[in-house]
């Protein structure tokens, strides 16, 4: 079965899965998984990223920046001045870099640190100052879907409402709410983009997010944090097509009794 490329905005992807590259053990563990990811952009997060490790070297120089489209977070800010900040520098260093990357932003502007879920409010103010200003803005929010329309008519370029909370691990834990997310975000727009954004714990919550008819996955500590991250690396990347393809294929309708799989005609009868 073929398939569409993903498009965000300016950006033409063959990978649905988007991968961060915090919290690995290692740069060449994080470099490693990367590459199993099969993933074209990567998120950066500008404010508190470990740009250097304790033996001084440098994250970007484990990243291939003719490979990987970087994509910078705001992730850390709490207001929407400070996330438009962050945004700001990460659109700067980017350019320095000649990354593609430049002319788009992962916004995160949080509520609290015990959630780490967005601030809708200033999620929406960050969101109209970056498009006014030419960012092409892929929103973190909730799963609700009044908030996921206003995001849009905002000018965001895709909402990506967290499956669960960040790093939690729990998946997609309000499938509902995701469907009608998708249903307003979608309605006479069939090709608007949304993508599941955080708490995803293994393939099967991938896998499932993509069933449910979204357009890609964003996810970090699932792989970084797993006992063998570079196997989940390999599963979270079959996880993501084989989501796809069923989302695609369309699955049977679930039915309270069995139905029968083999034919019923032509069944051979006992002679008499």
């Amino acid at each position: 079965m073929s398939d569409q490329p993903l498009v965000l905005g300016s950006h033409t992807l063959q990978s649905r899965l988007i991968v961060g590259t915090g919290k690995y053990s290692t740069y060449e563990m994080m470099q490693q998984c990367l590459e199993a990811s099969g993933a074209e952009v990567i998120t950066v997060a500008v404010r508190r990223e470990r740009l250097i490790d304790k033996d001084g070297r440098n994250i970007l120089d484990f990243i291939n920046l003719s490979r990987y489209t970087i994509l910078p977070n705001t992730a850390g800010c709490f207001t929407a001045d400070d996330a438009v900040r962050v945004a700001r520098l990460g659109r700067e260093i980017l350019e320095g870099l000649e990354n593609p990357g430049a002319d788009w932003v992962k916004l995160e502007v949080l509520g609290d640190t015990k959630t780490l879920l967005p601030d809708p409010v200033a999620t929406l103010q960050a969101t109209e100052t970056l498009v006014k200003e030419g960012f092409q803005v892929l929103c973190y929010t909730t799963d609700d879907p009044i908030t996921a329309r206003r995001l849009k008519d905002a000018g965001a370029t895709s909402v990506m409402p967290a499956g669960s909370p960040i790093g939690s691990g729990q998946g997609v834990l309000n499938p509902n709410n995701i469907r009608i997310c998708l249903e307003y975000l979608k309605d006479g727009d069939p090709d608007y983009p949304m993508i599941i954004d955080a708490g995803v714990g293994t393939a099967s919550d991938v896998a499932f997010a993509m069933e449910l008819g979204c357009d890609g996955v964003l996810l970090n500590t699932a792989i970084a944090s797993a006992t063998d991250p570079l196997t989940m690396a390999h599963a979270m990347k079959h996880a993501c097509l084989a989501g796809r393809m069923a989302s695609q294929a369309g699955r049977i309708p679930r039915k309270l009794y069995a139905t029968a799989s083999s034919p019923e005609t032509g069944v051979i009868t006992p002679s008499r």
